[in-house]
């Protein structure tokens, strides 16, 4: 489904060489798999899960989604894929506060052509188990229920992809267990899950797991497989 091949990504300084994030990365996703990307603070794993998300375009290298190149497309077929094909978790929820559980979910139906946005982002909310907070604000929930309203958020669209950033680098053990309960639910169901994290034990719960070293591809394994590197928060 996501087929990268030697991809690379530099940012660009006034007056002093490039940085490099990510050199030289190939990697294959398939439809269906749940591959978690670690690496210590500052490999370019949240650099890497950008360019597959469509948030960023890579300085060199190919990026084919479904078998298409994505990199000549313009800014408005880019966003336009990334709405249909991505739904994005982050670290640190990004919901409005001030807003309730519901409308946060029913923001990306407001860029669709979907006429029942209530009842599509209610059915999300249900799906994680927060039907019964629909109507209180995100500042009224604790840190694990704002995550689960930030994953129905991602889902309200039907996404083939759910990217998640650091999904449980702000909640406890608790918290973090219902949140990969969630992610590996909607694994079995058929939907591709690609997890950044710093954590050997939450990489565990997945079905694979790539390390990213110094912007470089640094190996593979199973779930059983070992991962070496000390972890650390990007």
């Amino acid at each position: 489904m996501i087929q990268l091949r030697n991809v690379s990504k530099y940012h660009e300084r006034r007056g002093a060489p490039p940085v490099r994030a990510l050199c030289e990365i190939s990697l294959d996703i398939a439809r269906g798999e749940f591959t978690a990307i670690l690496g210590p603070s500052g490999s370019g794993k949240s650099t890497l899960l950008n360019l597959i998300g469509l948030l960023d375009r890579p300085t060199e290298g190919t990026y084919l989604l479904e078998g298409s190149e994505v990199g000549g497309l313009s800014i408005d077929e880019t966003a336009r894929l990334r709405n249909e094909k991505f739904g994005f978790v982050f670290q640190s929820f990004h919901l409005l506060p001030r807003t309730t559980a519901l409308e946060n979910v029913e923001l990306p139906l407001l860029y669709t052509d979907n006429d029942r946005v209530r009842e599509t982002a209610l059915r999300a909310l249900e799906s994680v188990g927060l039907g019964h907070r629909a109507d209180h604000y995100a500042s009224e929930l604790s840190g694990g229920e704002q995550q689960r309203v930030a994953i129905a958020r991602a889902l309200v669209n039907g996404p083939a992809v759910v990217l998640a950033d650091e999904p449980t680098g702000n909640l406890d053990s608790a918290a973090a267990g219902e949140i990969l309960a969630i992610f590996e639910d909607l694994n079995r169901r058929g939907t591709t899950v690609l997890l950044i994290t710093h954590d050997t034990n939450v990489a565990a719960r997945a079905t694979r797991r790539v390390q990213i070293v110094d912007g470089r591809f640094a190996g593979e394994g199973s779930r059983a497989a070992s991962i070496v590197g000390a972890p650390a928060s990007d």
